[in-house]
């Protein structure tokens, strides 16, 4: 992939919202770039969406899983996204910069929504509310933030419908008024990539989706 050189006006800036009022969020953002709120499940699934995007867009990774109800688990994948976030951007120094932000961590609003599905396959009702509780946060986000896109890293996994992933992310753009950045992260060898790139920098890699229902069906 070829790599542009940051413009010169790149800068500690902040987003202009719709409304034209002005927050600083301490972001280091390229006002020649449109921006993104990139949905970030974990580390080694950020890692290929960040290499596949971040030269094109201002790409703000938000960490926010409330699905992950084991905190240890939480903090192991919050660190390898960090740590990878770290790794790309002193690769990329002068080329482009990717931001971070984090969620509220509260398993006990997804335990609620979820506990009465913790039946279900991996894949069914119970991962359907899962995709839209974390979706519809980042689509809020993004709008607050006056971000041009919101997006996920979830749909790098093979294990995941992209088609329920985009029905949910247009369905947010319709309601809220924020553009769905439509990319399966999964083509173009997106998985693979998010493999080799993951073992090249030893990261963290989960066995489970996230949430325990998950966890224990794999026992």
């Amino acid at each position: 992939m070829e790599k542009k050189s940051l413009s010169a006006g790149m800068n500690i800036s902040s987003f202009e919202n719709k409304e034209g009022k002005r927050e600083s969020f301490n972001l280091l953002l390229d006002p020649l770039k449109p921006s993104v709120l990139l949905h970030a499940c974990c580390g080694p699934c950020a890692t290929s969406c960040i290499e596949r995007i971040a030269f094109d867009y201002n790409v703000i990774i938000f960490f926010y899983n409330p699905n992950i109800m084991d905190p240890l688990e939480y903090n192991l994948r919050k660190e390898a996204l960090l740590k990878y976030i770290k790794i790309f951007n002193e690769e990329n120094k002068g080329t482009t910069h990717v931001n971070y932000i984090e969620g509220r961590y509260e398993p006990i609003d997804f335990i609620k929504r979820a506990d009465r599905l913790k039946d279900e396959p991996e894949g069914g009702r119970r991962c359907d509310i899962c995709f839209e509780m974390r979706l519809s946060e980042t689509a809020i986000r993004a709008r607050e933030i006056g971000a041009d896109y919101f997006t996920t890293t979830m749909s790098v996994s093979p294990h995941k419908d992209y088609d329920n992933i985009k029905h949910i992310g247009l369905s947010l753009e319709s309601k809220l008024g924020i553009k769905f950045l439509d990319i399966d992260f999964k083509k173009k060898n997106g998985f693979g990539r998010s493999v080799e790139l993951s073992k090249k920098h030893g990261l963290y890699r989960q066995k489970f989706c996230g949430c325990e229902y998950a966890r224990n069906a794999e026992k």
